[in-house]
């Protein structure tokens, strides 16, 4: 066992004696099961006493399993370095993380103090909403009323904001993001920021990781209103800047989110998340219209591509499918689906982009994108072109 490793596991043993694990996340999985992504391992109390539960991440459906502590880490032992190719150690005492190369060898970083109180371990805890309604901010923006209900008028709204976390939580717990300091979140396009609002309550609240959250919106206004409100509630580490997407800096963002920025304002931001390496990057397109003209349906699709709604709604799907293979192409693991309930808005579909720890074959990706826009004579896409690559 190689000497780094050796004292990861001991770092990990001394924080279950101690009481202080807050959680095991592995990834950079290279194992034989193809829709594994990873494995998050946390404390539980038990009637048979403290045990390590592991949840195994797949595509689609998590398996969770519990076991005795010493049965737990020599599992740990024999995947650590061989299935994934790194560990990242969160405990109230501080953390680590392991990294391994290709070649075999590994490195291991000790990090700071930067976890939030070790989870109870009990299963009895009481569900809750990521976001409470009481929140201080939530009153202000006009989301709920005195007593923390969601007023009348809003009540799609604040639907909205829940459904939203929801699904981002799981995304974060996905992305490699960085132990060492705090989380750098870009939304673009904040708007009047209710969203943006959500996401320094689920980050520092809710997840309890320290980050810095800055909302990107032209309107001076809505910049005025949402720094105010973020002075008047306490909201550390959040802040709103009047810029527009492509003159937003890029570098340091480890979190990008741009939802409903409007065309191709929606590639703009893509790339600007891609250029950044940002761990986890998602978007919520809007307004579909660079495609449109170019658009040449398919031989067999041609006849009911005539009717007007069918050529609109096909130029949304390629658009947005081809922004997400241009992702894959990036190095990011992908998802599309959808945000919220057509009843509450058509601006529905959602991508994320989980970056890979791994190679990713760039060649084969482009082959794919390429092959998508040829299909329907597509000659030139604006997150393609700023990513230098050629449809044509």
């Amino acid at each position: 066992m190689a000497p780094a490793l050796e004292e990861f596991l001991q770092l990990l043993r001394e924080s279950i004696e101690g009481r202080t694990l807050s959680k095991l996340t592995l990834g950079g999985y290279r194992g034989a099961d193809s829709t594994l992504r990873h494995l998050y391992v946390r404390p539980v109390d038990l009637r048979a006493g403290l045990q390590l539960s592991f949840v195994w991440r797949h595509a689609t459906r998590d398996i969770t399993k519990n076991h005795p502590v010493p049965e737990a880490i020599d599992l740990l032992a024999g995947l650590i370095g061989s299935d994934f190719r790194s560990a990242h150690l969160f405990t109230t005492a501080g953390g680590a993380q392991i990294e391994f190369a290709d070649d075999g060898s590994a490195r291991l970083k000790r990090l700071p103090n930067l976890a939030s109180a070790p989870p109870s371990g009990r299963h009895d805890r009481a569900k809750r909403r990521p976001i409470p309604a009481g929140a201080s901010w939530m009153q202000a923006l006009g989301i709920t009323n005195a007593s923390g209900a969601p007023r009348g008028e809003m009540a799609a709204k604040f639907k909205q904001i829940n459904r939203y976390t929801e699904l981002l939580a799981p995304l974060i717990d996905d992305a490699p993001l960085p132990a060492d300091h705090p989380i750098q979140v870009a939304d673009m396009g904040s708007g009047k920021g209710y969203l943006t609002f959500a996401v320094w309550e689920l980050l520092r609240n809710v997840v309890r990781r320290p980050a810095h959250i800055r909302g990107i919106e032209q309107r001076p206004e809505l910049v005025d209103l949402c720094n105010r409100t973020a002075r008047q509630c306490g909201c550390d580490g959040l802040e709103f800047t009047a810029e527009t997407i492509a003159d937003t800096p890029a570098a340091g963002i480890d979190v990008l989110i741009a939802l409903h920025a409007c065309d191709t304002a929606t590639d703009d931001a893509l790339a600007r998340g891609i250029g950044a390496g940002a761990s986890l990057i998602v978007a919520a397109p809007c307004c579909h219209r660079e495609l449109s003209p170019q658009l040449q349906a398919p031989p067999v699709l041609a006849p009911a591509l005539r009717q007007g709604i069918f050529h609109e709604r096909q130029a949304e799907f390629v658009t947005d499918a081809l922004r997400t293979l241009l992702l894959e192409w990036a190095g990011y693991q992908t998802r599309a689906f959808e945000f919220i309930s057509t009843e509450h808005t058509p601006k529905n579909l959602m991508i994320a982009g989980v970056r890979r720890t791994g190679p990713c074959d760039r060649d084969a990706a482009a082959a794919r994108v390429r092959a998508l826009a040829a299909a329907y004579g597509i000659q030139h896409q604006r997150l393609a072109g700023l990513l230098g690559i050629t449809l044509a």
